[in-house]
């Protein structure tokens, strides 16, 4: 597939939310057995930012030597494994809580029919000072980045309907050189999180600024425990209409908020084993950059997809999540953040 069809017609469009029913499926919660190259924060002890909180960025460029240098962290077989089967039960304890019908032992569940999933989001603008330049980035870039989530997780972009909804709460401004630029794994970061951050496990935080090296944006995926690094950090000029060429579509912010939702990359796993977990997805031996139509580099059927957005590819070639993803994501919410 090459790049998506009528884009900009369809995100001036608007959003229409509709009534929904997704199937709870063994696809979606499966165990992923193989390792991929995944960003994590790095093991600081300084920042007390435990080994496996899967915190997974997005990377900027054309290269996989970019790529592999920007992952500190990648996770491990085993990693994976252990953070599929703690979603499963996770997933089945949601399940017994709402008296759901599901297998002793399984994960595999029943449809459900599910209204819309409205997410409150709180923006948190980091700036060194009142300069666009010093990232006060304009309140107009925001609100088109939030709709820009909508189209993208209600389908209209060409890809599944999702059933979730973004709402802005509130925009709060801050002016603080110490945080600025965020670096990933960082004291710092944790400094700014911890201050800053609102809401309960089904609240939204993003955190706009300038980013250290090189990278568009990284996300925490869900835990049972709310963790006050919940979120997701992207660089502000990827939002709409900013400066970062190739990246300034808003699919960075669409892609890191996949990850908030519990999706892995389509490249997970490469070509081996259950890859990113879900089967409509075909398997992605590495990353995609740029816009590499055709390209297939898996044995398995189906060629690479490089419209998802889950790979690395340009924001203009990305345009779907599948049915597949969209039933993980809400999977997902009823595990984890269902509940404020």
């Amino acid at each position: 597939m090459g790049l998506r069809p009528n884009l900009l017609t369809r995100r001036a469009a608007g959003v229409a939310s509709t009534t929904f029913a997704l199937l709870l499926s063994t696809a979606a919660v499966g165990v992923v057995p193989a390792a991929s190259a995944y960003s994590a924060a790095p093991d600081n002890t300084s920042c007390a930012e435990p080994a496996n909180a899967h915190a997974d960025a997005r990377v900027r460029g054309g290269s996989k030597a970019a790529h592999k240098r920007h992952d500190p962290n990648e996770l491990t077989a085993k990693q994976v494994q252990e953070r599929e089967a703690e979603f499963a039960a996770a997933l089945r304890n949601s399940a017994l809580r709402s008296k759901s019908s599901y297998r002793t032992g399984s994960t595999e569940g029943v449809t459900v029919a599910l209204a819309p999933i409205t997410v409150p989001v709180v923006v948190h603008v980091i700036q060194r000072d009142s300069t666009r330049a010093g990232g006060n980035i304009p309140d107009s870039m925001i609100n088109s980045q939030i709709n820009v989530l909508n189209q993208a997780y209600s389908g209209a972009t060409g890809g599944a309907a999702t059933g979730f909804t973004f709402q802005l709460q509130k925009i709060n401004r801050v002016t603080n050189t110490s945080w600025y630029p965020i670096v990933q794994g960082s004291p710092a970061e944790r400094s700014m999180k911890t201050s800053l951050r609102t809401g309960g496990k089904n609240t939204l935080n993003i955190y706009l600024g300038e980013l250290s090296d090189d990278l568009l944006g990284w996300a925490t995926f869900p835990k049972r425990t709310l963790d006050v690094m919940d979120g997701v950090v992207v660089l502000g000029e990827s939002l709409p209409n900013g400066t970062a060429t190739n990246y300034n579509l808003g699919d960075t912010g669409t892609h890191e908020v996949g990850h908030w939702l519990n999706l892995y990359h389509t490249f997970q796993g490469g070509c081996s084993g259950s890859g990113d977990g879900v089967s409509d997805t075909p398997a992605e031996r590495e990353p995609a950059f740029e816009c590499p139509t055709g390209r297939d580099t898996c044995a398995a059927a189906g060629k690479d997809p490089i419209t998802n957005f889950m790979d690395y590819t340009y924001d203009s070639c990305m345009y779907q999540f599948t049915p597949g993803q969209a039933s993980r994501m809400v999977n997902a919410w009823t595990a984890y953040r269902a509940s404020a």
